[in-house]
C-alpha cells in the first residue's frame, strides 16, 4: 500500500486534531506547523517534515487549517514528487460550532474568534482537480466521534460550513 499524505482542512476549532487523534493517529505521522511556533519559516520546515516522513516510508496527516487551493498546492505537490496517495479531509463545521469547540479550549490551543471568522472567509472546498486522489467530508458529531463521507457520493448534499 502506497504512503498517505492526508490534509486536513477547516476551521480553527472545528476538530481536526481531534478527528487525527481518533482516526489517523495509529498509522500517520503529524505534521503541524502549531509544532513549531518558533521557526524561522514554518512553511519550509513543515514541508521538510511532510518530505521526510513520505521519503521514509511513513504516511502524514498534515494538520492545519489549510483553507484555500494555493495553501494546499506545495503540500500536494510535494506529496505528489514523493509517490504518495493525496487525501483530502474536509472538517465540515460551522463558525457556531468552532467557536462552541474554541471555548472548550485553554491555553495555547484556543484562538481568538477573528481567527476562526478570517479562516471561514478563505475557506475553499477541496476539489479532486487539486491532485487529490479522494476526498471525505469529515463531520464532528456528540462525544467527539466523526462521520466520514465520500464527499463525491452523489447523493451527498453539501453542509453549508459558515
Amino acid at each position: 500500500m502506497p504512503v498517505e499524505c492526508a490534509i486536513l482542512i477547516g476551521l480553527p476549532g472545528a476538530g481536526k486534531t481531534t478527528f487525527y487523534n481518533a482516526h489517523l493517529s495509529g498509522t500517520h505521522t503529524l505534521v503541524s506547523k502549531d509544532l513549531f511556533p518558533h521557526a524561522a519559516n514554518r512553511q519550509r520546515r513543515m514541508l521538510r517534515e511532510i518530505a521526510a516522513a513520505l521519503e521514509t516510508g511513513r504516511s502524514v496527516a498534515v494538520d492545519n487549517t489549510n483553507p484555500s487551493r494555493a495553501d494546499r498546492a506545495p503540500i500536494i505537490e510535494l506529496a505528489r514528487a514523493c509517490g504518495a496517495r493525496v487525501v483530502a479531509y474536509h472538517v465540515r463545521a460551522t463558525t457556531r460550532e468552532a467557536v462552541a469547540r474554541n471555548e472548550g479550549r485553554t491555553g495555547p490551543g484556543r484562538v481568538p474568534k477573528v481567527a476562526i471568522f478570517t479562516v471561514a472567509k478563505r475557506l475553499e472546498a477541496p476539489a479532486l482537480d487539486e491532485g487529490f486522489d479522494a476526498m471525505c467530508d469529515v463531520l464532528p458529531g456528540a462525544g467527539g466521534a466523526f462521520e466520514i463521507v465520500d464527499s463525491r457520493a452523489p447523493d451527498r448534499a453539501p453542509r453549508d460550513t459558515r
